[in-house]
């Protein structure tokens, strides 16, 4: 049974970005939460310990996003990520999933981005920087951290520079303007700056990234941004 959130000036609201942190020590888990939880508009709903309690309460919970570190014990938060993925709880109108890590573990943000994870964040970001991701993971936009985002795009893209046919297929069905969207979106833009370089609304950015994020089979904005630089560079 996951533990009960800790006191912390929680005011909960329609507009509230829901938060379930997961992170298998503690004082990392009751630190984030405060944290959290003291940001206007951000309510923390949960926490967790390891990979199968983060599936169940996100099961139960159904936040906005998740805060999941990936070294834990029983099943660790790749297998989270998996499972969230299989039972249709992960990407854009579900949960957002953002993944804590440490410098020296490419392994697995590279595994975790393959697996649908929204973001990165090292476990020394600050405040700022912890609130402003978790608000822009709500709003479906692309939350790599400035430390990691290109290491792990580069380090991605290393292995296979070239893409095949399978990456191919997954365009084929994209309109022009989708194409220009998924472009975009591999540049690192916003919906905010896609729809000023489109000259077009943000509502109608966002359908399109949505129809394309769905034809494409991706599941996250980061997995969009790693197609986008294997395939239309």
């Amino acid at each position: 049974m996951s533990d009960s959130v800790p006191a912390a000036p929680l005011t909960a609201s329609a507009a509230s970005v829901t938060v379930l942190v997961v992170d298998d020590e503690r004082i990392i888990r009751d630190g984030l939460a405060a944290i959290l939880g003291a940001q206007q508009g951000v309510h923390v709903v949960g926490l967790a310990g390891d990979g199968e309690e983060a599936v169940e309460e996100c099961v139960r919970l159904r936040p906005d996003v998740v805060m999941l570190d990936i070294r834990m014990p029983r099943r660790d938060g790749l297998w989270a990520l998996r499972e969230l993925g299989r039972r249709g709880l992960l990407g854009p109108g579900r949960a957002q999933v953002l993944v804590l890590t440490t410098f020296g573990l490419d392994e697995y943000v590279d595994a975790a981005l393959g697996a649908g994870a929204a973001g990165f964040l090292l476990k020394n970001s600050s405040y700022e920087e912890l609130t402003a991701a978790v608000r822009a993971a709500a709003a479906g936009q692309r939350t790599l951290s400035p430390a990691v985002t290109a290491r792990v795009i580069e380090g991605h893209l290393a292995a296979r520079r070239q893409p095949d046919s399978g990456d191919l297929d997954r365009l084929a069905g994209l309109t022009s303007r989708e194409r220009d969207v998924l472009r975009l979106v591999g540049d690192g833009l916003s919906n905010a700056e896609i729809a000023e370089q489109l000259v077009v609304s943000l509502h109608t950015v966002k359908t399109h990234v949505s129809r394309m994020l769905a034809k494409t089979g991706c599941q996250s904005r980061a997995q969009a941004a790693v197609l986008a630089r294997r395939t239309l560079r």
